[in-house]
């Protein structure tokens, strides 16, 4: 039997701590959304103003991750991970005792760099301390704490807010991460150092033109897009910053990253699933919530409760995903999963208002399950053919683009979903006459004064909430054809042969 790249004494108290650190550092991604309100009522800010705390967190990460392989062979992986896992709890209780806008923004955006770094090497360190028999059932248990936090954050961050202020959305890393800090001392071994070159310029272009690019998804519907000048230079310098960065990565002699990850089929294949995936995940996650709150009227905690499945469906095909891992061709496990997400965005699209709560539940269970068939296998088969030493630069890749593809997945989602709903409210309304309406005509009820001002409310109340299903149908609808156009893209793998990955511990 093959032996671990790092072998460790108790491998399961280790895996542990690296699930607690990843599982923070996920949760805390979205679990301060539900909070804005309270943070903009107690900071005495504007909405705009708020919308900050999200923003700096989101581009101070995407800023950070690029770096993560070559900090993690530069100091040590060891190092580089309790750091990040000791500066984001720090940042956490920063952020729940700022008293001003300006504090947590800048508390936020050291808390995005320090959690760039713990997604990428969460995953590079629990593939280098288990054998390549294990690795499958490692990256399933990694894989449930990354799918499953994000819908856990808006439930847990509601709950606090609600029971307690919304401080305690901060606060809650504390009791979780304090504990795991110390196995983390404890228990984590580190890769030996390398002394590999910096490559400043290539670095700059890279930070510049995803800070450019993520500020533009997160403003462009503030600003209407296309409409706003801001909008204008923000996606001329992410073009521009990107577009030097790819020519210096292919002309340089000692690129940021390794030319050998383009020639790796399987690793580039799954670099293009997982924006795919980030897309669908993060998309689907922005749109329930508010259309279960505003649509169906469940609380924050209903909502929880009843996207809960998700959860649990992600949580039984990660459990079957690492049993026949090497004995199912992953093309087909991934393939499955994507046939099933696309099955349950078709069963989405005939959702109405009037159905109760379990055709959520089960759409939700057979969503989770595709989710989890994809997720394993996709990570499994990126790095069956990668060197051990390329493993935190690949899983920072990976996690870049998961989460490049989350942010686009969130605008394009929510701008669509606002122009259909002006599109449908408009069509509706033209229906909207003395004909179609026995009881009431819409053109003559200003004259019965107040009670004709209110039955014309509530009429425009419900052709509203006619009009967002309609939208939110529409986005369903465009999901699904979009999976479906993407799920050949599985022939491209190519069932993989691992590689022996020994690495010296430092």
């Amino acid at each position: 039997m093959a032996e671990a790249a790092l072998p460790v004494k108790h491998k399961a108290l280790l895996t542990l701590a690296v699930m607690g650190a990843s599982f923070i550092q996920i949760l805390d991604s979205t679990i301060a959304n539900v909070a804005i309100p309270h943070m903009q009522a107690s900071l005495g800010t504007t909405r705009d103003g708020v919308t900050w705390v999200l923003t700096s967190y989101i581009i101070a990460s995407a800023v950070a991750i690029p770096i993560t392989g070559w900090l993690a062979d530069r100091f040590g992986s060891r190092r580089l991970f309790l750091f990040a896992v000791a500066g984001f709890i720090a940042t956490s209780m920063l952020c729940g005792t700022a008293v001003s806008l300006t504090q947590i923004v800048i508390f936020r955006l050291l808390q995005g760099v320090c959690s760039a770094f713990i997604g990428p090497l969460s995953q590079s360190i629990l593939l280098d301390i288990n054998t390549t028999e294990a690795a499958p059932k490692a990256m399933a248990m990694w894989g449930m704490g990354i799918m499953v936090a994000p819908i856990m954050g808006p439930v847990i961050g509601g709950w606090l807010t609600e029971s307690y202020n919304w401080r305690w959305v901060f606060y809650i890393n504390l009791p979780i991460g304090i504990p795991t800090f110390a196995l983390l001392w404890w228990l984590l071994p580190s890769r030996q150092i390398v002394r590999r070159r910096f490559d400043l310029l290539g670095f700059l272009m890279l930070a510049l033109g995803l800070a450019s690019l993520q500020l533009m998804l997160d403003r462009g519907a503030q600003a209407d897009w296309f409409t706003s000048w801001e909008i204008w230079i923000e996606a001329g310098v992410s073009v521009s910053a990107l577009w030097i960065f790819v020519i210096h990565q292919a002309t340089a002699n000692q690129p940021m990253f390794s030319l050998d990850f383009i020639k790796n089929r399987n690793f580039m294949t799954s670099f293009a699933f997982m924006a795919i995936v980030g897309m669908m995940m993060m998309g689907i996650f922005a749109l329930l919530p508010p259309m279960l709150q505003s649509l169906y009227g469940y609380s924050v905690f209903d909502t929880g409760i009843i996207l809960a499945p998700r959860g649990v469906g992600i949580v039984i095909a990660m459990f079957i995903s690492s049993r026949i891992t090497g004995k199912v061709d992953p093309r087909l496990t991934i393939g499955t999963g994507f046939a099933m997400i696309i099955y349950s965005f078709w069963e989405m699209t005939h959702w109405s208002l009037s159905m109760g709560w379990q055709p959520f539940v089960i759409t939700g269970l057979v969503q989770g399950i595709g989710m989890g068939f994809v997720f394993i296998p996709l990570n499994g088969i990126a790095f069956a053919t990668l060197p051990g030493s390329l493993r935190t630069d690949g899983s920072s890749l990976l996690y870049l683009m998961r989460s490049l593809g989350g942010s686009v997945g969130i605008s394009f989602l929510t701008t669509v979903l606002g122009v259909n709903i002006q599109t449908a409210h408009e069509d509706l309304a033209g229906h909207v006459t003395a004909y179609s309406m026995s009881s009431l005509d819409p053109s003559s009820a200003d004259r019965l004064g107040t009670i004709g001002a209110g039955a014309l409310s509530v009429l425009n109340a419900e052709v509203n909430r006619q009009a967002a299903m309609i939208a939110y149908l529409d986005n369903f609808q465009m999901l699904m054809i979009g999976l479906i156009f993407c799920l050949p893209l599985v022939l491209l793998f190519k069932p993989p042969k691992t590689v022996p990955s020994r690495l010296p511990a430092e």
